[in-house]
């Protein structure tokens, strides 16, 4: 059996970047996390942070320190998450949003990594969350 468990991001401080994605996904730093290890648990998967010496930030949209991964958190409402994230500290970066509302926002957390808030037509949204439309 093979499970997913962690997604790990390299970063210059990891007690700070774990308290920014706290503050956009609202889900708490994890109890034990220290400078060595922080973590936010987001359902089966822990979003983690571990510092590295001499960081490098990726440089999106450039290669010369590509960004290797992003994250997408799907939205209901992408205007007032933008107006939330930029806040916390991200930067607008490209605005993919059409005239209808849908597309997506590529973002730069504080030390560099983008990602994306996204609102996906067919999306509807729950108390449990969204839910995706059935594919063919």
């Amino acid at each position: 059996m093979l499970r997913l468990t962690d997604f790990i991001i390299d970063c210059p401080d990891a007690m700070k970047l774990a308290a920014f994605y706290s503050e956009v996904t609202g889900v708490p730093v994890k109890a034990d996390s220290n400078e060595h290890w922080a973590g936010i648990r987001l359902g089966d998967i822990e979003l983690a942070f571990t510092p590295v010496e001499d960081y490098r930030a990726p440089q999106w949209p450039g290669s010369e320190h590509p960004k290797q991964f992003h994250l997408d958190f799907e939205v209901d409402d992408i205007e007032a998450e933008q107006s939330r994230v930029l806040a916390l500290g991200a930067t607008l970066k490209q605005d993919m949003v059409g005239p209808e509302g849908y597309g997506f926002r590529v973002y730069i957390d504080p030390v560099g990594h983008p990602f994306c808030l996204c609102r996906n037509k067919g999306v509807t949204w729950t108390d449990e969350g969204p839910v995706w439309p059935e594919r063919d």
